[in-house]
C-alpha cells in the first residue's frame, strides 16, 4: 500500500484575552481551506490550532473578573472551541499552552538550549506593551507609545535570562538564501532580511514578576516569556522529540500567521530550533490584515467584528467564501458587509446557485440517457487551481474556479437546453451535471456545506481532486432549495 504524502499546517495559537473576532476567523478559515485542499489531494493532513494562555495579560484579566488565571482561560477556550465548530473548522488537534504535556516539552526544549550554551543570565531594561506581550526599544516607540497598537508601554528593568539570538544571524541568512520559499509571501521577506542583516540582539526569555507562566527549569525565581512558551506548541503538539506524529509530520509545511507576528516566527523560532538541533519549518506565510477605515481589526482597538453573527446573517459558506474571495491572502483589505453581500448576490447566488437550479430543473424532467462528449472540459484547468493553492493563493484559485462556473453558465445560455429534446438534450445535461459535480469538488474546501447540498441534488458522492475530470457517472437528480438566498440591500 502506497504511503500517503504528509502535510502539516498550523495557525498561530490565539491569545485568550477575549473571544475570537473576524481576524482570528480569517486566519483559521484560510488554514482550514488549505488543510481541506490537501486532504482532497489524498494527503494525510495534520491541522493544528489552539490557545496561548500564559502571561501578564491573562493574569490581569483574570484578576479583574475575580477568577484564577486557569478559571479565566478555561472560559475563553470553551468559546474558541465552540466558535470553530460553528465555522466548520476541521482541525485535527487543539493545543492549550496550559496543558501539562505542553509545559513538560517546553521545559525539556529550554533545558536543551541551555545545555548547548545559548542561554545566559543578565539584566533586561526596556519598554513593554502588556496587551501585545511585546518588548520595544526607544527607537521603535512611536510618540512614546507601542508602535503596534498605540497604547502606553511601561519601563521594565529586571534580572532575566537571555537567548543568544545574535549567534544565529549568519545561519539565519544562509537558511533564507537556501530556502527562498520560507519567508512568504515574497514581498514580506525584504523587511525580515533587512532587520537580520542590520544585526541581531540577544533576547530576554524570562521574567521574575509573572507567575502565570511556565517555570524556567534552571531557576525557580524565573518564568518563561510567553512567546517562547507559545512558539514551542508547534512541536509539543506532535510529541517532540520521540512522538510518532513528530517523526511523521515535522518539519511543518506551513505556519500560517498574521504579519504582526512574523518576526517571532521567521527569526526567533528558527533560531531556537537551530540551537536545539531541530530542522526549521518549510514555510512561514504572513498574511495581511482585515481593516476598518484603514485600522487593524482587534478587540483592543474596539472595532472587533463577531464572525459567528456574520455567518448566521449571510450563511456560513457565504462568509467563508467572501473572506477569501476579496483579496489575495498576503494583502491587507478593508472589511465591508456591503462587499460580502455583493459577493453573495452576484457570484454565489446568481452564478453558482442559478447554474445548479437551471441544470437540476431540466434534468428532473428528462428521462433519457445523460451522456455525450465533454464540450466544457476545455474551460477547466484543475492544474492551475492546484498550482494557486500550492502558492497559498486562495484568491487566484477561487477566481479560476469561477471562470469555469461562468463558462458553464454561458454554455447554458448558448445551448438553451429548455428548447432541446432527446439525445441533444442528454448531451447538454451531461456537460452541465459533470461540470457541477466537478465544481462541487473544487469548492468543497472553501464552502463544504454547499458542496454537500450540490451532491445531494445531483445524487452523487463527494469526490477527490483526482475525480475532477469528465467521465461517466450515474445521477439521481432531485431538486432542492436554492443554494443561496440573495440579500436585499
Amino acid at each position: 500500500m502506497r504511503e500517503l504524502a504528509k502535510f502539516y499546517i498550523t495557525t498561530p495559537i490565539y491569545y485568550v484575552n477575549d473571544k475570537p473576532h473576524i481576524g482570528h476567523a480569517y486566519t483559521t478559515i484560510a488554514a482550514d481551506v488549505i488543510a481541506r485542499w490537501h486532504r482532497l489531494k489524498g494527503e494525510e493532513v495534520f491541522f493544528l490550532t489552539g490557545t496561548d494562555e500564559h502571561g501578564e495579560k491573562a493574569e490581569q484579566a483574570a484578576k479583574k473578573e475575580g477568577k484564577t488565571p486557569k478559571e479565566f482561560v478555561d472560559g475563553i477556550v470553551d468559546q474558541y472551541i465552540r466558535i470553530w465548530k460553528e465555522l466548520n473548522i476541521s482541525y485535527d488537534y487543539f493545543i492549550r499552552t496550559s496543558d501539562p504535556s505542553h509545559e513538560k516539552i517546553v521545559k525539556q526544549l529550554v533545558e536543551k538550549i541551555y545545555k548547548n550554551g545559548d542561554i545566559y543570565k543578565g539584566y533586561y531594561e526596556g519598554w513593554y506593551c502588556v496587551p501585545d506581550e511585546t518588548f520595544w526599544t526607544d527607537l521603535q516607540l512611536k510618540d512614546g507609545k507601542c508602535p503596534e497598537c498605540g497604547r502606553d508601554v511601561k519601563k521594565i528593568k529586571e534580572e532575566s535570562y537571555f537567548f543568544k539570538l545574535s549567534k544565529y544571524q549568519d545561519k539565519l541568512l544562509e537558511f533564507y538564501k537556501k530556502n527562498p520559499g520560507f519567508l512568504s509571501p515574497k514581498f514580506r521577506s525584504k523587511e525580515i532580511l533587512n532587520r537580520v542583516e542590520d544585526g541581531l540582539k540577544d533576547v530576554s526569555i524570562t521574567r521574575t514578576t509573572i507567575k502565570w507562566a511556565v517555570p524556567f527549569p534552571m531557576d525557580e525565581k524565573h518564568t518563561l516569556y510567553v512567546w517562547i512558551d507559545a512558539l514551542i506548541n508547534y512541536i509539543s503538539a506532535l510529541g517532540w522529540p520521540d512522538g510518532k506524529r513528530f517523526k511523521e509530520f515535522w518539519p511543518a509545511d506551513i505556519h500560517l500567521i498574521g504579519k504582526e507576528i512574523n518576526w517571532f516566527h521567521s527569526v526567533i523560532w528558527p533560531a531556537l530550533l537551530f540551537s536545539a538541533g531541530i530542522e526549521p519549518p518549510k514555510k512561514v506565510f504572513a498574511h495581511g490584515w482585515w481593516t476598518i477605515d484603514g485600522k487593524k481589526i482587534s478587540k483592543s482597538l474596539g472595532n472587533a467584528i463577531d464572525p459567528v453573527a456574520l455567518a448566521k446573517k449571510y450563511s456560513l459558506d457565504a462568509f467563508r467564501y467572501a473572506l477569501l474571495r476579496e483579496m489575495p491572502l498576503g494583502d491587507d483589505g478593508d472589511f465591508s458587509e456591503k462587499t460580502l453581500a455583493v459577493r453573495l448576490n452576484n457570484e454565489l447566488a446568481a452564478e453558482l446557485g442559478n447554474l445548479l437550479n437551471r441544470a437540476v430543473t431540466i434534468a428532473e424532467k428528462y428521462d433519457g440517457a445523460i451522456e455525450g462528449s465533454p464540450e466544457l472540459e476545455s474551460s477547466l484547468n484543475v492544474d492551475k487551481i492546484d498550482e494557486a493553492m500550492e502558492r497559498i493563493n486562495t484568491f487566484d484559485a477561487l477566481s479560476e474556479i469561477f471562470l469555469f462556473i461562468k463558462a458553464a453558465n454561458k454554455y447554458v445560455n448558448d445551448k438553451e437546453p429548455w428548447k432541446l429534446k432527446g439525445k441533444e438534450l442528454g448531451g447538454v445535461l451531461y456537460n452541465l451535471l459533470e461540470s457541477l459535480r466537478i465544481i462541487s469538488i473544487l469548492i468543497s474546501p472553501f464552502t463544504p456545506g454547499t458542496s454537500e447540498k450540490i451532491n445531494a441534488q445531483l445524487g452523487v458522492k463527494a469526490g477527490a481532486l483526482e475525480d475532477c475530470k469528465f467521465g461517466k457517472h450515474a445521477y439521481k437528480v432531485k431538486k432542492g432549495e436554492y443554494l443561496f438566498k440573495k440579500i436585499e440591500n
